[in-house]
């Protein structure tokens, strides 16, 4: 009987499922989290999936049309009585017919993502683009004939001083019956970044008026709903991209965009989607109108930036990566689907530093400030594509490093996005070699009393990017993993724990009664790819700037803070400093956003900045494979670190099984 190709996305989990094989199956046996609960019967549409088609180079697949079976009779009926969104099925009713790629969207997902970018409590100066202004506007004359909104533009200029105020279209409309509502009286929400009217209130209106600061990554979008005149952050929430169906790194979506015609309009019509239902989402929350959000402030990456405003990112997926444009951009929310919120609302997307080097960049520069500073400091902002940012208010330079999804959980044996159930803390005994971790959700350590009830309803259900990321450093300085990342055998390492897996070994994590969670070579390895490349572009900023050394490391983005300073340094993940110098800046893109959309001067400090950049191509660069290559060792094959070495003594180890035995072939 034929076989296919199945890969559940976000997870990346995959496997070979015969013709006829249900979805839901398919997923429960390779440990994908969709949920059910009507044991298959098409009732309860908790098992909804989305089917991807066309190809998906980075995935080794093409998906054709039919690799689905056809929607059946209970599809049909459910379609009809419950309705089903476009290109969504049923789990439990759609069969495997071909090799396809299937999103399991955030509500079919029995543990929902947690989005870990949480607000920043740094102080902002308040100074918002948009503000409130009531007026008394005269009322019509037959004597003296002029428009209405002619004469809210006089009582403007009269009252305020503003003058030559532009409104929109879908606004104009609501002058005439928001006046007469308000017996002439109006409150109007003035954006003084742009000269233009956002908004119209019968009457005096002193409730604030509310905007949403978004950092649009390319696995997970956050945004924090806040009040622009004090700056508190009323609601903050989160979700994965949709657009991770069309490929988990950026690359993949732009050869998503080139191998399948159109395939761009519909990354830009999914995250438009997901952009607007989180606005709706976070009013809600905050228990108002989502028309009282006037404004918002974007942040991305260039892939990202340019598939929101429906730019096909084609030409950053060659050289020169060129950009559409790296300004910043000021726009109508309507502009880019978000139609949910107030009709004249306006959007600032902040600039762009380079091909590769995006708006999230420029926003992490503008809440971490480095250019204000006399420490040479490195600022890593750590996700799929990894930016990075060296500099003082002499010099500042960026560069960006494609370290892939492996740190996000993707490409690992048992990796999982962060959710509860997920090991997220890992530590090894070196003398026993036994762990104990850490899953979130609970504050317990696996050894201690009550984490079997405190994990009880989450489960144990794979590991996160900090998990994998600490396992891997604590099997180095436990002596399980070498300094080239080779795994020893039981024998070697003196630990059961150690399991023979094809030609190389893994390492024995956990052990449930349905499950098994491994570190194996091939995890090991994702994760030395994915560390080198943050490694080299870290370290080729330092040749730029002619140094060996930094005085300050900080750690940027969600995941960022969740990595364990000496963690990633013993992994070699950044370069060596003074452990007490390496610090988290949590979501600086996203407390950048917030700067921008409560302080209009920030906007021009930022757009100002950007052109002082240095930008470093890692692309073209000659040495980044040099330092790529030397960085694969754990934590460096040259590179000293001294300050580490102070702080802890690596187990001096080989696992080179080549040279046990008879000499192997060439």
């Amino acid at each position: 009987m034929t076989d296919h190709h199945v890969i559940f996305m976000p997870s990346g989990k995959r496997g070979r499922f015969a013709t006829g094989t249900p979805v839901l199956t398919a997923a429960r046996q390779l440990g994908v989290d969709l949920d059910s609960v009507c044991g298959g019967r098409g009732i309860c549409s908790k098992c909804q999936v989305q089917p991807g088609e066309g190809s998906f180079p980075k995935l080794g697949v093409t998906v054709s049309p039919g690799a689905l079976s056809e929607f059946n009779a209970v599809e049909r009926r459910y379609d009809e009585k419950r309705g089903l969104k476009p290109g969504r099925r049923l789990g439990c009713q759609a069969t495997v017919q071909g090799d396809v790629v299937i999103d399991v969207p955030p509500e079919s997902q029995v543990h929902r993502q947690v989005v870990r970018k949480a607000a920043s409590d740094k102080p902002i100066v308040m100074d918002p683009a948009t503000r409130l202004h009531f007026v008394t506007v005269e009322e019509p004359d037959m004597d003296a004939p002029s428009g209405d909104l002619e004469r809210l533009r006089d009582a403007l200029e009269s009252q305020w001083g503003l003058n030559g105020l532009e409104i929109a279209l879908p606004l104009l409309r609501q002058v005439q019956p928001v006046l007469r509502a308000g017996n002439w009286q109006v409150t109007v929400a003035v954006n003084h970044d742009e000269n233009r009217i956002t908004a119209l209130f019968p009457g005096l209106r002193e409730t604030p008026l509310l905007g949403l600061a978004i950092d649009l990554g390319s696995t997970t979008i956050a945004a924090h709903l806040c009040d622009l005149s004090t700056g508190e952050v009323r609601a903050s929430g989160g979700m994965m991209n949709p657009q991770i169906r069309f490929g988990e790194d950026l690359m993949s979506r732009v050869s998503y965009s080139m191998m399948n015609p159109g395939g761009d309009l519909e990354m830009t019509a999914a995250v438009r989607q997901a952009l607007d239902a989180l606005a709706v989402e976070l009013a809600t929350e905050a228990g108002i109108p989502s028309g009282d959000i006037v404004e918002a402030v974007i942040v991305c990456n260039p892939v990202m930036h340019h598939l929101l405003l429906g730019v096909d990112p084609v030409e950053l997926g060659q050289s020169p990566f060129a950009l559409a444009t790296s300004d910043a951009l000021r726009l109508a929310a309507s502009d880019i689907g978000l139609t949910s919120i107030a009709d004249g609302a306006r959007v600032y997307v902040l600039p762009c530093i380079a091909g590769h080097v995006g708006a999230d960049a420029a926003a992490v520069a503008l809440a971490e400030a480095p250019d204000q500073a006399d420490p040479l400091t490195l600022i890593v902002d750590v996700g799929t594509n990894a930016e990075i940012i060296l500099g003082n208010r002499e010099r500042l330079l960026a560069c960006s490093s494609p370290t892939g999804p492996a740190f996000e959980g993707a490409q690992i044996s048992a990796g999982q996005r962060a959710a509860p159930g997920a090991i997220e803390r890992v530590q090894i005994d070196p003398v026993t070699k036994e762990p104990r971790f850490r899953v979130i959700g609970s504050e317990l350590w696996s050894d201690e009393d009550g984490f079997a009830e405190a994990t009880k309803a989450s489960g144990i259900t794979g590991i996160c990017g900090s998990g994998i990321i600490e396992a891997v450093a604590e099997m180095r300085m436990a002596g399980i993993v070498d300094a080239k990342g080779l795994i020893g055998s039981p024998a070697q390492v003196g630990s059961s724990r150690l399991e023979l897996d094809g030609r190389t070994h893994s390492y024995l994590l956990w052990e449930g009664d349905d499950r098994r969670i491994q570190v194996t070579q091939n995890d090991i390895r994702a994760i030395q790819l994915a560390k080198s490349a943050l490694y080299a572009g870290a370290r080729l900023l330092m040749d730029e700037a002619g140094v060996d050394t930094v005085d300050k490391i900080t750690l940027a983005g969600a995941f960022g803070a969740h990595i364990s300073p000496k963690h990633a340094m013993v992994l070699g993940m950044i370069p060596d400093a003074d452990l007490t110098a390496v610090t988290s800046a949590g979501n600086a893109a996203g407390h950048g956003a917030r700067i921008a959309l409560c302080n209009r001067a920030a906007r021009a400090h930022i757009e100002g900045l950007v052109r002082r950049i240095e930008k470093i191509e890692t692309a073209v660069a000659p040495r980044f494979q040099e330092h790529f290559v030397a960085a694969n060792a754990i934590p460096h094959a040259t590179a000293p670190f001294p300050h580490l070495m102070a702080e802890l003594t690596l187990p001096d180890v080989s696992w080179n099984t080549a040279s046990e035995g008879r000499r192997r072939r060439r």
